[in-house]
């Protein structure tokens, strides 16, 4: 991700529906980007982010987030192709295995991933906030 391009990439996570009421999503861009364990990571066509994703680890696991396609650039592999760029990205790190989180009603992107080799976990994800204010 390039500097000026926060906006856009914003927008781009909202207009795909990502963004929800309790995460800041500057707040993510800023936590992420540019760090040894996580990365934002973004294409373009003709100077418009058209895809993003968000990749990061924790030294043994790696984890995908925020991947968005321009909805009138669906269909066209680039959600694809922004995941394998995440996988190599955390490859390059050392890192051996990735998950990630869908909403469970999601069943379009659970179909997604499922097409790129991705399966359900026999695990329950759990979470507490530590400072939800930031």
């Amino acid at each position: 991700m390039r500097d000026g391009e926060e906006q856009a990439v914003i927008g781009l996570w909202e207009a795909c529906g990502l963004t929800r009421p309790w995460n800041e999503p500057r707040r993510d861009l800023d936590f992420a980007r540019g760090k040894a364990s996580s990365e934002i990571l973004v294409a373009t066509k003709d100077d418009r982010v058209i895809a993003t994703v968000m990749a990061g680890h924790d030294g043994h696991r790696g984890t995908i987030y925020y991947l968005a396609v321009d909805p009138a650039e669906q269909g066209k592999g680039l959600g694809r192709r922004a995941t394998e760029a995440a996988e190599s990205w955390l490859k390059s790190r050392g890192v051996w295995k990735v998950n990630l989180l869908v909403r469970s009603e999601n069943a379009k992107v659970l179909g997604f991933y499922q097409s790129l080799g991705y399966e359900p976990n026999d695990v329950v994800s759990l979470g507490r906030w530590l400072d939800r204010d930031g």
